[in-house]
């Protein structure tokens, strides 16, 4: 909960920065000498947003996309940058299975489970060694499963450092070489994606993490590429409520530049009098989910009664599936995770508006 917590506020945080920044940006010209200042603060946010999804990976409440996918192709992916990243001093080895099961995973997830794991045993072979990827089908429990093995022959660890081996915040790294979230990272994107762990080690003799997915049968698909998108613009009354008054601020200033009509308050309760007294139309309510008095499903439901043809995006620091799981929100409804970019909200809300999106979340 605590984690959660903390990257929800982060969120909050990081929509302000990287949103107004990416404003700024696109302000100056190819040559300003300006770009390369914000193009920094906007890499910043994006490096802070990063750490702010392994505290939710740990709490284990971000938002997985799953797909089928092959686990010797993501891996086999990553080996060139892999190699860079471990050095000269340390040999790679892949033990690929060539009849490898699918798993339905996150493929971005999976990456950043496979990086943490590798560049862990790269710390543990300060002097050089090697290192080992396997993949394998095997039976866990009497299910079937995936295995990704990630093995070093380096320093091993004692049993009481394997003990805490997952807890967030805990290295045996030096100050500042590493923030403690990596293995907890592990932990959480593991269990989210229905799977296991198991670490062997020894003192002296080296550390394997052995990660098991669940094995199913079917073909990974093969995703068409898609064209890059204009940049949209409306021309829409929307209503937009948030009470943090920064984020406002900005969706407010992002909104009326791409053409749309708004209306917008830190208050659920002004938001139904505005609602009362606008005699036209209100295409799209905007709303955060989490707020005083009135959580944003209930407000939603509320003017819903006398505007049923209204349609509804959620935002949130939170991410879906905790607002799910808390019962806050339904299930397959609109919405959008902070931190999200300009780009992001605009697209957002063109797709809810052309209707693909749900029209409500509450009282369905």
């Amino acid at each position: 909960m605590l984690a959660g917590g903390i990257a929800h506020d982060f969120n909050n945080l990081l929509t302000i920065i990287t949103g107004y920044s990416q404003l700024v940006l696109n302000t100056l010209s190819p040559r300003d000498p300006n770009r390369h200042s914000v193009e920094q603060v906007i890499k910043a946010g994006e490096n802070a947003a990063a750490l702010t999804q392994q505290l939710l990976a740990f709490s284990r409440r971000q938002v997985l996309q799953p797909k089928v996918l092959d686990l010797n192709k993501l891996v086999i992916g990553l080996s060139a940058m892999l190699r860079r990243l471990i050095g000269e001093d340390i040999d790679l080895r892949l033990e690929l299975c060539p009849e490898l099961g699918r798993v339905n995973a996150d493929p971005s997830q999976l990456e950043q489970v496979v990086m943490n794991l590798v560049v862990n045993a790269r710390d543990a072979m300060p002097k050089g060694g090697t290192l080992t990827l396997e993949t394998a089908n095997v039976m866990l429990d009497e299910n079937n499963a995936v295995l990704l093995a990630v093995s070093d022959n380096g320093a091993g660890m004692d049993e009481a450092t394997q003990a805490r081996l997952f807890e967030p915040f805990f290295t045996t790294k030096v100050s500042g070489k590493g923030t403690g979230l990596g293995l907890s990272t592990v932990f959480g994107i593991v269990k989210q994606s229905g799977g296991n762990l198991q670490v062997y080690s020894e003192p002296g003799r080296g550390t394997s993490v052995k990660v098991y997915l669940p094995r199913i049968h079917q073909l990974a698909a093969v995703e068409p590429r898609e064209a890059p998108k204009a940049v949209r613009r409306g021309t829409e009354t929307l209503l937009l409520v948030e009470d943090d008054d920064m984020v406002r601020n900005l969706m407010r200033e992002t909104l009326e530049r791409a053409g749309y009509h708004l209306w917008e308050t830190a208050d659920p309760v002004e938001a139904r009098r505005i609602s009362e007294n606008h005699s036209g139309q209100i295409h799209l309510l905007i709303t955060d989910v989490v707020m005083p008095k009135v959580s944003g499903t209930l407000l939603a439901a509320q003017l819903n009664q006398r505007r049923p043809d209204m349609k509804v995006l959620y935002i949130s620091g939170y991410t879906d599936n905790a607002i799910v799981n808390s019962g806050l929100l339904q299930k397959e409804v609109a919405f959008l995770q902070k931190p999200f970019t300009p780009a992001a909200l605009i697209e957002k809300v063109h797709e809810v508006l052309e209707g693909n999106g749900k029209k409500r979340g509450a009282g369905e």
